[in-house]
C-alpha cells in the first residue's frame, strides 16, 4: 500500500468515541480515538471539549483543539 492508503487504513482501524460513549452529536465532546483519550488529563480532555462546545454554539461542525492538546493528540490520529 500506499502510505496515504496505510495511514486511511491504520486510522479506520482504531476506536474512535467520546469519553463518555455517548454521541459527539449530543454532548457536544471532542471524539477522538480511545488511546488519545487515555493519554490526555482530565483537565485537558476538559479544555478540548470547552472549545468543541464553543465553536458548535457558534454554528462550527469542525472546531480545531487547543494548540497543546492538538499537537498531544496528534500521534494517536
Amino acid at each position: 500500500m500506499k502510505p496515504p492508503q496505510q495511514s486511511l487504513k491504520d486510522w479506520t482501524s482504531q476506536k474512535w468515541r467520546t469519553k463518555s460513549g455517548k454521541p459527539s452529536s449530543k454532548t457536544g465532546e471532542r471524539y477522538l480515538p480511545e488511546n488519545a483519550i487515555k493519554a490526555l488529563s482530565p483537565a485537558e480532555y476538559a479544555a478540548t471539549t470547552r472549545a468543541k462546545r464553543a465553536g458548535k454554539a457558534k454554528g462550527k461542525q469542525f472546531v480545531a483543539q487547543p494548540k497543546n492538546i492538538a499537537k498531544k493528540t496528534a500521534g494517536y490520529r
